[in-house]
């Protein structure tokens, strides 16, 4: 199946301070258990050795479940672990090194915040999906810019590529992302701060299977 195609559904974030160490692996397994189609591993430490450890284990679950590791920022450890691409914010590595890089294959995301024109400069560079938010208050970036469902309707209409809405989302907010053209929502504090991961990420799917035509 073209990787596209799979562009949809939750898209969960790890995150060091919430499932580290060693809960990283069984706290995925639950995520991608209760549905996520997509894992991105975002891990900004220095230790090499242990993040490239880290992404082969996560790889390895992602393709037994049928899901897409995503690797945040480093290109380099995305090629080395077999990830299946890379997110790229606006400090990272161009798009066109990326898929140099990676292949034609690769999956490379790019956060766009709240900026339209960049998102069309990324498309035109050769981006797979597009990244908007933060569309609520969010724990993790409390200072990213906001984005309005506005703007995400615009870019449904302007932009044929999956988007991305990120950022303070919840199950219990994440309906208006979806009706206004959000074909995946990317998650790290409702999923990986919760008691019951697989439970949490489950919540997601039934979303999902909503919006389902």
């Amino acid at each position: 199946m073209p990787q596209l195609r799979r562009l949809s559904g939750l898209y969960v974030i790890t995150d060091a301070a919430l499932v580290g160490g060693a809960q990283l692996v069984p706290a995925v397994k639950a995520a991608l258990q209760g549905g996520a189609r997509l894992v991105q591993y975002r891990d900004k430490s220095q230790d090499a050795a242990r993040r490239r450890q880290e992404a082969e284990a996560l790889c390895r679950l992602c393709h037994a479940h049928n899901a897409l590791l995503i690797i945040n920022d480093d290109v380099q450890l995305a090629a080395d672990c077999g990830a299946d691409g890379v997110h790229l914010g606006k400090d990272d590595a161009g798009i066109q090194a990326a898929r140099t890089r990676l292949g034609p294959t690769a999956v490379i995301g790019v956060s766009c915040y709240n900026d339209l024109a960049r998102a069309h400069e990324a498309k035109t560079a050769g981006a797979d999906y597009l990244a908007f938010g933060s569309f609520y208050p969010s724990t993790i970036k409390p200072q990213a810019p906001r984005a309005t469902l506005d703007l995400l309707r615009q870019a449904r209409c302007e932009l044929q590529l999956p988007l991305c809405a990120i950022g303070g989302i919840t199950a219990g907010n994440a309906a208006p992302l979806l009706a206004a053209g959000a074909d995946l929502v990317a998650v790290i504090s409702d999923v990986f701060a919760a008691d019951d991961i697989e439970a949490a990420a489950g919540r997601y799917r039934t979303l999902f299977s909503a919006k389902a035509p």
